[in-house]
């Protein structure tokens, strides 16, 4: 996380889902339905929006390039303890911690325009008038003598509908000065008496960063009976445009008295007006109820990839709704004729995939990658060639990039894992050396002062001495974080990167390359303190710094070393040495996770002991289930030999995530923690990041279907069983996969590919099950002598 922080459609229709979302159904998964009726009727989009969950209830397509969401002040964008909606905005990325995107907004008035701050002129609303499901968004506006505001969504277009009461002064404003980020500049124009076109840009994400431009254009379904423009508190009747900074906007006045209803469709492109105008051609001419059955059919088509049977009705909202908004991103970047502005600011066209835009990767590379991964594997493809063209135009691999910049937000190399991912799930077919080349690259070397990229930024002292200095106050010469400022866990983050880099390495016959980058992959060592038992941050001169309880430790990103303790994924066996071994390494989690607490009471637990805040990443001793550098940690107990208590703090985990707008634990950055909540629940979880290994654990569910894309699953179904699964039947008693028992607690991509079903078998006790010595997942990219070496020590 950053610090800062309805209706089935015939086949007409369903060919008209594959046009505006830009991919084919698939007919199986477009049937699915709930008990009692789609899926769509399970989601929840207000989940995540109170409490910094910082989810938006408006309306998207999945992967839309629009987001079209009401703005009630909040940073990022909507809080559901606001009163006063400012406008409904096209951009908006999902459960990120720090303002970004609020493009445009939007919002119907009546009477006359004497505001121009839409933090004054802002409409209130009760949440008794407000609904929201995938694709569509209504609330009734209480200000202006009452306005229903609904709103839709294609791929690359936001449909508004407004219902006015009968008044000759029915308003459309369209702020371009105001958002969420900050801007910089703008361009308003009224082309005609349907039309108004905007530039809008402006930049800044936590830190300040390099500028974007988002080019829109509105067309009405009526002809205005007037309009004009503002700049600052000045309203211009009559006005058809100008450039400008600060408070700039267009309005468009309607006659209401017989005909009530006004709807706009604004479309949206990053390269340029005439993108805006393809984009709206293309995609924009359906009326709005068309196109929202559209966004639903496509909703429903996604869904439907994963069938669960069993768990009661308030479960399964949760989940589907956790589900929805793992689809949510990354975003559609490229145009309807393929054109996107590259990191270089220049435009490009991307011929024979779909260009995306939005990388939260710190975040996205543990969870949702993976998911996508498995559930969206054509779409997950383009998006790591959309890494590669960063990589390529810009010179360097991006870390944190929104739109067409980087922004350096967080530390780490996280595009080394995310881009092993694809390539261990066979996305990167044809461009295996390509993404290479990148990887090694980004591994070995540091990025030029001109670059707007900091990638390694420590590169030089980790390749010298093993470790990133933790260095205080340092100057930054970049917009962005710095590793420097987070050493340690930046050491624990290269070294993660570094084994996935020498799997791919060594699989690809680059065994020099895969023995350094082997070597490398053990540097976790070097800020091992061993005084202390714990990781602990060392200063430019090698000595460990910041106080030596770990608890209080300095130089972690959003954290402790008690939380980053388990962050070895690539290396759990050699972690465990270090600590004493397994019985005191089970120890240890134990004391991490309040593990006798839990188990009288795990609700409690999760919200009493682990969570306090979703912002309070330090001072802490205990599992922080609300931020990234815990994922992972519940699975750890697989390598210590007790993969039930696995289930048990993941199933305490899981009481976090409920079907109310507080129901999100921390923010959801982009799907991440949502995506956990999906994996976890289905029993089958990517333990190490950046390869192809699947933890296992007790599913929620008596029985999952997955359907799968079969050019990468032949078989295109498995099936996850666990009968009988409740909270007293939690412990897996056996596994078998395809009717073959195994006692190994994973699976690899090539499992799930060849396997048709997965069968748990549970009871109310621990079992023997995934206990023996070689049942954990083995480590990654670690070469045999330094295994054995462990082992010897």
């Amino acid at each position: 996380m950053p610090w800062l922080s309805r209706t089935r459609l015939r086949t007409a229709g369903a060919v008209l889902v594959a046009c505006l979302v830009g991919g084919a159904l698939t007919a199986p998964a477009a049937q699915a339905t709930s008990s009692n009726g789609p899926l769509t009727d399970l989601v929840n989009p207000f989940i995540g929006s109170r409490n910094d969950g910082n989810t938006y209830p408006g309306a998207a397509v999945p992967f839309g390039m629009v987001q079209l969401s009401p703005d009630t002040g909040h940073t990022t964008g909507y809080d559901y303890d606001d009163t006063r909606i400012r406008g409904f905005s096209a951009v908006h990325i999902s459960g990120v911690g720090c303002g970004l995107g609020g493009d445009l907004p939007v919002l119907p008035t009546t009477g006359d325009i004497t505001e121009t701050d839409y933090a004054k002129y802002a409409a209130a609303y009760r949440h008794d008038d407000e609904s929201a499901r995938p694709g569509y968004y209504r609330v009734g506006l209480t200000s202006y003598g009452g306005i229903e505001a609904e709103l839709t969504a294609t791929a690359r277009t936001g449909k508004q509908r407004y219902t006015f009461p009968a008044t000759g002064k029915a308003n459309v404003l369209l702020n371009a000065g105001q958002a969420l980020h900050k801007v910089t500049s703008t361009r308003v124009e009224v082309l005609d008496s349907h039309t108004i076109r905007t530039s809008v840009t402006g930049h800044g994400f936590c830190q300040d960063t390099a500028p974007y431009t988002v080019h829109t254009l509105t067309r009405f379904d009526r002809p205005f009976a007037s309009y004009g423009t503002w700049e600052g508190d000045t309203v211009r009747p009559g006005s058809h445009g100008s450039t400008a900074t600060g408070r700039h906007g267009a309005y468009a006045r309607f006659d209401t008295r017989e005909d009530r209803t006004v709807e706009a469709t604004t479309a949206i492109s990053y390269v340029d007006a005439a993108g805006a105008a393809r984009n709206l051609r293309a995609e924009g001419g359906r009326s709005f109820d068309r196109t929202k059955a559209a966004a639903d059919a496509a909703w429903q088509q996604r869904l439907g990839h994963v069938a669960t049977q069993g768990g009661g009705t308030t479960l399964r909202r949760t989940f589907y709704s956790s589900l929805y908004r793992s689809f949510l991103a990354p975003n559609i970047g490229s145009d309807v004729d393929g054109r996107y502005t590259g990191w270089d600011q220049k435009p490009h066209r991307a011929r024979g995939f779909t260009y995306y835009q939005n990388w939260s990767l710190w975040d996205t590379y543990r969870t949702q990658a993976q998911l996508l991964a498995l559930l969206a594997p054509r779409e997950s493809r383009d998006m790591a060639l959309s890494v590669l063209r960063i990589g390529k135009e810009s010179g360097w691999l991006p870390k944190w990039g929104y739109g067409t910049v980087e922004t350096n937000i967080m530390t780490g190399d996280p595009v080394t894992p995310f881009l092993t991912n694809a390539y261990q799930q066979g996305l990167l077919k044809g461009h295996e050396e390509e993404a290479y080349a990148a990887l090694k690259k980004n591994a070995d070397g540091v990025p030029p002062a001109d670059s707007p990229a900091v990638g390694r930024e420590a590169n030089t002292p980790y390749l010298k001495h093993g470790f990133v200095p933790y260095i205080k106050g340092r100057t930054h010469t970049k917009p962005g974080d710095s590793d420097y400022d987070h050493g340690a866990s930046a050491t624990l983050e290269y070294a993660l990167s570094d084994a996935m880099l020498a799997q791919m390495a060594r699989d690809l016959g680059h065994r020099a390359d895969a023995d350094r980058y082997a070597a490398r992959a053990r540097n976790y060592r070097s800020i091992f303190d061993t005084s202390t038992g714990f990781f602990r941050a060392r200063d430019a001169q090698g000595a460990f710094t910041g106080p030596a309880d770990p608890a209080k430790s300095e130089g972690f990103h959003e954290g402790t070393s008690w939380q980053y303790q388990w962050m070895v994924p690539q290396d759990l066996p050699g972690m465990i040495g270090l600590i004493g071994g397994k019985e005191k390494a089970d120890a240890r989690l134990d004391a991490f996770f309040a593990y006798q607490e839990l188990l009288k009471d795990p609700e409690k637990t999760a919200r009493e002991v682990w969570v306090n805040g979703p912002y309070d990443y330090y001072n802490a001793d205990k599992y922080n289930p609300q931020n990234e550098p815990d994922l992972i940690a519940p699975y750890t107990y697989l390598s210590t030999g007790k993969p039930w208590k696995t289930t048990d703090v993941v199933h305490a985990a899981l009481t976090l995530f409920t079907d109310t707008p507080s129901g999100m634990t921390g923010n959801d950055d982009l799907g991440t923690m949502s995506a956990w909540m999906v994996l976890s629940s289905i029993g089958v979880f990517p333990v190490q990041p950046g390869t192809d290994s699947w933890g296992l654990s007790t599913p929620v569910f008596d029985r999952v279907d997955l359907t799968l894309d079969r050019r990468y699953y032949p078989a295109g179904r498995f099936t996850i069983t666990a009968p009988g699964t409740s909270t007293a039947h939690r412990y897996v008693q056996s596994v078998a996969l395809d009717g073959q028992a195994r006692d190994r607690t994973y699976l690899t991509t090539d499992d799930l590919r060849s396997g048709r079903q997965l069968a748990f078998t549970v009871g109310p006790e621990p079992s023997g099950w995934g206990t023996g010595e070689h049942d954990a997942p083995p480590p990654v990219g670690t070469s045999a002598g330094a295994q054995q070496a462990d082992r010897q020590s």
